[in-house]
């Protein structure tokens, strides 16, 4: 069966007309928030009953790499409301609802986003600088700075977590979704990057932000877990981050090609780039990287959609995803810049703009060091000590 899809090309171009102005002028896009929204995109992950498409992980994947094509930094941005719903999704298909309130919340209009990264903390998800304050209600309040806190301007409910040291049973992770009406707040005007400045991925102060107890959704002991909700979190968030950058090797490809077939060589008699040996050999290399990895985005969407058994090897399974997807990424574009000349190197370059937003893929948990530690113990076991 097709997979399903709620991008038009009509919509899908006009994001890309508008990603140019965005990355230069270091603004959020808002306009592509609203055609999206409009094309039901954020409910993407919502099931029908709710009012949502009820699309599969796949299929948003596969949705998430041609809006990345268009639009990078838009399909990041985006990326963040559609992990949490996504996690939301992946919980309640394995009969856990705790997370259910996530999907009408989403139907409901509200937008998600994560407060999880913190600078200096090499932990990730396994540990937290943030302090998570238990209240008389069984609600909690955070205390905490947060980094990367993609779609900064307009989220209204912010996934979070904290460290909770007076925990009747011992420290606890204590993971909730915060309201942004509710105050305890501050977003930082500090997004001035390299790449993927669309994304306004700002600090944010938790100064307090609350969470009411129905929103506190897991309390879980500081360090590696198997918990369903840490599975989902890392299973969304790596597959569909995988699918955004290999959105990105998917246009520099095509804009090699384009770029092979229009320039031409006065060393060889104005002849077309396209027949030149060496430029044939680079294309072909780009596409031969971005032909491996695509089915891999695919293939693992639909292992969680139903649901194989990896047992022990599935966090290897979406950390290692990760790494080969961005890293491709990145060999693709640069193969593209090669192909595509000097032309490249101005700031108004397509091309360009896709040299400096693929970086930020080094940058996303899990790292080159967490991944390769996370593999080395599935396959050969902890270290010793």
């Amino acid at each position: 069966m097709p997979a399903r899809t709620l991008l038009t090309a009509d919509l899908l171009a006009r994001v890309a007309e508008r990603a140019p102005v965005h990355d230069r002028e270091n603004t959020f896009p808002h306009e592509d928030l609203a055609d999206l929204r409009a094309a039901g995109y954020l409910g993407a992950f919502v099931p029908r009953p709710l009012g949502g498409a009820g699309l599969t992980l796949e299929e948003v994947a596969r949705e998430q790499t041609r809006l990345a094509a268009a639009a990078p930094a838009t399909a990041l941005a985006v990326n963040m409301h559609l992990v949490v719903t996504g996690m939301a999704a992946v919980l309640a298909d394995r009969g856990d609802d705790s997370l259910d309130f996530v999907l009408r919340d989403a139907a409901a209009g509200e937008v998600f986003a994560f407060g999880n990264s913190e600078a200096g903390n090499d932990l990730v998800m396994f540990g937290s600088r943030t302090r998570a304050v238990r209240q008389p209600d069984g609600g909690y309040r955070y205390h905490g700075t947060k980094i990367f806190t993609s779609l900064s301007p307009v989220w209204t409910r912010l996934a979070t977590f904290g460290l909770d040291e007076a925990h009747p049973d011992g420290p606890r992770l204590v993971h909730a979704v915060v309201a942004r009406e509710n105050g305890g707040v501050e977003t930082k005007d500090d997004w001035d990057t390299l790449g993927m400045r669309a994304t306004q991925s700002c600090t944010t102060v938790l100064d307090g932000a609350y969470a009411r107890p129905d929103r506190v959704v897991r309390a879980l002991p500081p360090g590696p877990s198997a918990d369903p909700y840490v599975f989902a979190l890392f299973a969304v968030f790596e597959i569909l981050l995988a699918a955004v950058y290999t959105g990105i090797g998917r246009r520099a490809l095509e804009l090699a090609v384009a770029a092979a077939h229009r320039r031409t060589s006065m060393k060889h008699d104005g002849r077309g780039y396209a027949q030149d040996p060496d430029i044939r050999w680079r294309v072909a290399d780009a596409a031969i990287a971005q032909d491996g990895i695509e089915p891999q985005v695919w293939a693992l969407a639909r292992d969680v959609d139903e649901r194989v058994d990896h047992g022990a090897l599935w966090f290897a399974k979406v950390v290692g995803l990760k790494v080969r997807a961005t890293e491709t990424a990145r060999e693709v574009v640069d193969r593209a810049v090669r192909v595509s000349g000097g032309g490249t190197y101005f700031s108004g370059s397509e091309l360009g703009r896709l040299y400096r937003d693929v970086l930020a893929g080094l940058f996303h948990p899990s790292d080159d060091e967490s991944a390769h530690a996370t593999v080395a113990t599935a396959w050969l076991g902890p270290v010793e000590g």
